[in-house]
């Protein structure tokens, strides 16, 4: 009878929490990482325990503010950095948010990171989507990001189907408008959320990667695989793309909930910083009145 009601909890949470106003709720890798389908009968790699669903089942989500020291042009630049972890039911072949929950749904973690920065006279804003599966036995299922300052505003989108479907749109000549598929291989975008489900799953080794959605638009390179090593130890995850001339190093909590605390990524010997100021957990959506300004204060964004 508990289990009975314990899991009623949490199928209500699911239904009546959203981001909008309806209901819904270290050891090595190798190669076969990189032939993970879309099937969401494949067999779980993890199933969530009583700690995990405690954290991330109370309709709420994670909100973390970091002081951003953003690489751009040459300078570094002051600027804010949030990320935003939910859990959402998901349609898998919409790849959109369920607005009920139904057996038919995959249950993941979403990550809503956005940058916020000025380049002298003319802001930055930046956002990337990753809807990863709380199985941890598939790629991201969907992938976007956007970027909007005064020259202009980008859009890019991966859905994860037989291939990586990509769309992509760009204010810039010979970008434009273009629709194409990729092979399949590990997403940079997606290694956060793993990372907050079971770090030890994370690929090490060599490996291909496709590069994060806001790299490929803030450096204007190819998006494809390349060539990429990672390491991890104890509270850092390490990954370096070597023909990119980037490294990556995450630093978080070796404990549950694996917590994100800085990160720096290094690009042609320029360092982007990002360090926690607050962490609160929120159902956001529902602070909409001119009150709940002060929550920003509390992130210390204001």
């Amino acid at each position: 009878m508990k289990i009975l009601k314990y899991t009623t909890v949490i199928i209500i949470a699911h239904l009546l929490f959203s981001c909008n106003n309806q209901p819904e709720s270290t050891t090595k890798k190798t190669a076969k990482a990189e032939t993970k389908d879309t099937k969401s009968t494949k067999t779980p790699a993890f199933k969530p325990n009583k700690q995990f669903n405690d954290y991330w089942y109370q309709g709420q989500a994670e909100i973390t503010s970091y002081q951003l020291d953003q690489a751009r042009y040459g300078e570094i630049r002051d600027g804010k950095a949030v990320l935003v972890f939910v859990t959402e039911p998901f349609l898998e072949d919409q790849q959109v948010k369920a607005d009920q929950n139904t057996s038919k749904n995959i249950n993941v973690l979403k990550l809503n990171a956005t940058k916020k920065f000025n380049t002298g006279i003319y802001p930055y804003s930046i956002m990337q989507s990753t809807f990863y599966p709380i199985a941890n036995n598939q790629h991201a299922i969907k992938v976007s990001a956007s970027m909007q300052e005064w020259c202009g505003h980008v859009y890019t989108q991966l859905n994860n189907r037989e291939q990586f479907q990509i769309s992509s749109h760009s204010y810039f000549q010979g970008e434009a408008d273009q629709n194409f598929n990729l092979d399949k291989a590990i997403l940079e975008n997606q290694l956060w959320t793993q990372l907050r489900i079971d770090p030890k799953s994370l690929p090490v080794g060599d490996f291909k990667i496709i590069p994060s959605l806001e790299f490929t638009r803030l450096t204007h390179k190819p998006l494809k695989s390349y060539n990429a090593f990672a390491e991890i130890k104890p509270g850092q995850y390490t990954l370096t793309i070597a023909d990119l001339d980037k490294k990556l190093v995450i630093n978080f909590s070796p404990k549950f909930p694996y917590t994100i605390e800085s990160w720096q990524e290094t690009i042609n010997g320029l360092t982007t910083k990002a360090t926690k100021l607050k962490t609160i957990k929120s159902a956001y959506w529902n602070k909409k009145s001119n009150a709940d300004l002060e929550l920003r204060k509390t992130l210390k964004l204001e």
